[in-house]
């Protein structure tokens, strides 16, 4: 097998635009997933959603800025939705995300006029990010990746975020400080799935094409996204590391993600596996912060065993 290294850095840049772009959806997925401790599987219908809404207007005249919004509007409609069964209808979390996302499968395809794929000619229209200028793209995304990470964190730190945070955090304990858990929820499950609405419209921009099955295991590489970035920011910074941090090295973790799925490709290994390593990767990933906790457990009892053998011994 001859592989050739300038291919492998070549394909770098594409990694890491793409890594980006699927930071934003991460972003997202930690929401819900780290915040309200919530499984939603809403993600892999509603960043779907997004696609489609963003390149049907694109087609229809929109500027591609504009349809972003109304791809996060979209977006925080279909998590309102799965909201209002968890919390209304007392169905479970999981449950409401997957009956929303079932629904937006025949939703989606009813935006792109009952089609499987809608292409974005990129020569005929000005896109905010494209394959075809790797470099712009990547400037783009970086740019509203910091503009997010900002707002976020701006918003986790007024009193409205804070009771979010706290509503997942303990919910029994926000309840009797008259924190109504269940607005919380509503708004924190539509925020997330507007990011990540919005992450499928600029993937859709990027690639040129919206697809009914372009979300289709988008939760699992949100989750390693997430779970990727708090291992590496845990490692390298450890206390120090603040909520802006960490939301930094969660967009960070898609880019790591994409590069090693750039590799991969690279090794020129079946395309057809890649799902099968991103399992693998989420699950070696998650597993990390228990297994530190036990080596720390194991050495401190080791290290107890040793101080009262010396004792025992001195006396």
């Amino acid at each position: 097998m001859n592989l050739n290294f300038g291919n492998l850095f070549g394909a770098f840049p594409g990694g890491i635009a793409q890594g980006l772009i699927w930071g934003f959806m991460a972003l997202g997925v930690y929401i819900t997933f780290r915040l309200l401790d919530i499984a939603d599987l809403t993600v892999d219908g509603s960043f779907t959603t997004g696609g489609a809404v963003t390149v049907m207007l694109i087609l229809a005249g929109v500027n591609p800025w504009v349809a972003l919004l109304c791809a996060l509007g979209a977006g925080i409609l279909a998590g309102t939705v799965t909201g209002l069964l968890h919390t209304v209808f007392d169905i479970p979390a999981i449950l409401s995300g997957i009956l929303t996302q079932f629904a937006l499968y025949s939703i989606n395809l009813a935006i792109m006029g009952m089609t499987a794929n809608k292409g974005l000619p990129v020569d005929k229209y000005k896109l905010a990010v494209t394959s075809r200028n790797i470099n712009s793209s990547i400037l783009t995304a970086l740019l509203l990746t910091a503009l997010v990470i900002a707002v976020l964190y701006w918003y986790f730190g007024t009193e409205h975020g804070s009771a979010m945070r706290a509503t997942g955090s303990n919910p029994e304990m926000s309840k009797a400080q008259g924190i109504n858990i269940n607005t919380m929820k509503v708004i924190g499950l539509a925020m997330s799935n507007g990011f990540v609405a919005m992450s499928g419209g600029l993937l859709s921009q990027y690639q040129g094409f919206a697809d009914i099955n372009m979300g289709r295991g988008a939760i699992v590489i949100g989750l390693a996204a997430v779970i990727i970035g708090e291992v590496l920011g845990n490692a390298l910074l450890g206390k120090r590391m603040n909520f802006a941090g960490r939301l930094a090295f969660i967009s960070l973790g898609g880019v790591i993600y994409y590069l090693v799925i750039v590799i991969v490709l690279w090794l020129k290994l079946d395309s057809n596996y890649l799902k099968l390593l991103t399992a693998v990767v989420v699950a070696i990933f998650l597993s990390v912060p228990n297994i530190q906790a036990k080596m720390k457990t194991s050495f401190s009892r080791a290290g107890k065993r040793s101080v009262k053998s010396s004792r025992e011994v001195s006396e």
